[in-house]
C-alpha cells in the first residue's frame, strides 16, 4: 500500500489520475513482489521445499491481484471520481484479504501428508 500510494504522490501533476492510477499498482507489484514472497513464505505460511513451485503459484495469485486492484482502482477513480490515495487504500485492503485466501489455497497448499 505505501508503494502505490508512493507512486501516487510521485505521479501527481505530472501525468493523468488515471494513468498514475494504473501505474502506480504495477510499479508497486514489481518492487514488492520478492519480498513479499519471502515474507509470506517464511513468516505467514511458514512453509519449505516447492521452492519455484510456491513463487510460481505466488506470482499467479498475485497478478489476479494487480489486474483486480487495477481494474477497481480505475474505476474507482475514473467512473466515481473517488480520490486516488484513499481509493487506493480501500482497494489494496479488499485485494489483500481477497489474496491471502489464494495464497492459502493455491500458493502454500500443502498436502496433510506431506
Amino acid at each position: 500500500m505505501v508503494l502505490t500510494v508512493l507512486w501516487l504522490s510521485v505521479f501527481e501533476g505530472h501525468v493523468g489520475k488515471s494513468v498514475a492510477a494504473a501505474l502506480s499498482p504495477a510499479l508497486a507489484y514489481a518492487i514488492s513482489i520478492p519480498v513479499a514472497f519471502v515474507l509470506h513464505r517464511t513468516l505467514v505460511f511458514r512453509v519449505r521445499g516447492h521452492v519455484l513451485r510456491d513463487f510460481l503459484a505466488f506470482v499467479g495469485v498475485n497478478s489476479g491481484g494487480l489486474l483486480l486492484n487495477t481494474i477497481l482502482l480505475q474505476i474507482a477513480v475514473s467512473l466515481l471520481h473517488a480520490p486516488p490515495k484513499p481509493a487506493a487504500v480501500v482497494v489494496m485492503g479488499l485485494v489483500a484479504v481477497m489474496s491471502f485466501f489464494g495464497h492459502r489455497h493455491i500458493s502454500f497448499r500443502r498436502n496433510p501428508d506431506g
